[in-house]
């Protein structure tokens, strides 16, 4: 199974604001920069409680069909009629075994937490990101602390009209900060 990561963050590296406000990103996503190319090869998503939350509030539910697992150990509020939703909870290990089991090829892994958990873990094999031209100061940033490197290989950078710059990453391993110095 594959998962990958596909979010916007501003140049200083913020996904949200500390409420969770998304308002420096652009309206409706702004111009196209290949989210929907993307989501034509997701199976699934996997995202946190406060993401699931933030999205309950946009006027439509982004994500039509596709099955969309919230991982959290509260019980969620409920989904939009047409929304496919199911409650996770656990151990990114295990969450990504129960999923691999359900035959999923590819997951969309989205939410500062459930990213940087998932990234601890070894879990992500994919990071696309796309960087507004805003600086926010502070917010909830894309990456956490890291018990090790984690060393990528850049795969390509593309620029847009707005000012959007996105960058992909393979994930290639990780290795203690000892290791990194040899």
């Amino acid at each position: 199974m594959k998962t990958s990561v596909f979010v916007g963050v501003s140049v200083d590296g913020f996904m949200a604001r500390r409420d969770g406000a998304l308002d420096f990103l652009p309206p409706g996503g702004g111009e196209p920069h290949g989210y929907e190319e993307f989501m034509a090869t997701v199976d699934a998503l996997l995202i946190g409680r406060k993401t699931y939350e933030t999205v309950l509030g946009f006027d439509a539910w982004p994500y039509g069909s596709k099955p969309v697992f919230v991982l959290s150990t509260r019980a969620l509020q409920p989904p939009p009629a047409n929304a496919v939703v199911e409650h996770l909870r656990g151990a990114p290990k295990d969450i990504a075994a129960t999923l691999a089991n359900r035959s999923l090829e590819h997951i969309y892994v989205d939410g500062g937490i459930t990213i940087q958990g998932f990234l601890r873990e070894g879990l992500i094999q994919r990071l696309v990101v796309t960087r507004v031209p805003v600086l926010i100061g502070t917010g909830i940033p894309l990456f956490g602390a890291l018990p090790h490197d984690i060393a990528l290989r850049h795969v390509a950078t593309r620029h847009y009209a707005s000012g959007l710059v996105q960058s992909e990453y393979e994930v290639l391993s990780q290795t203690s900060a000892g290791d990194a110095d040899a």
